[in-house]
């Protein structure tokens, strides 16, 4: 499956336009812009799966640096900060990484 099974491509594009420059990246506003937060919880564990890039069940920091490159191939990597800032807004248990039920309650709050 890919993004663009879940997600209208056109959306995706205007969510990673609208973050271009570094610093602009606001994982909410992404969700939003690309069509996310509006998919059933399926739909959304089934984008997380994608993004899962190693298959370990979390999104680490690692994936997160290259998340908008997941959507859009050639779309910039998040900036430290905004890598560290998308990291808290969903690691409820501070663990380090984001699970299927944490991405799922960030997209869909």
């Amino acid at each position: 499956m890919s993004l663009s099974g879940v997600l209208c491509a056109d959306a995706i594009q205007n969510a990673v336009k609208d973050c271009q420059a570094p610093e602009s990246f606001c994982c909410k506003k992404f969700f939003q812009l690309c069509g996310l937060s509006q998919k059933s919880p399926k739909e959304v564990k089934d984008v997380f799966r994608i993004l899962d890039d190693d298959h370990s069940g979390f999104i680490e920091e690692a994936e997160l640096k290259f998340f908008l490159q997941r959507f859009v191939p050639g779309a910039r990597v998040l900036t430290e900060r905004e890598t560290k800032a998308f990291l808290s807004a969903a690691d409820d248990d501070n663990d380090g990484k984001i699970g299927i039920d944490e991405f799922q309650t960030l997209v869909l709050s």
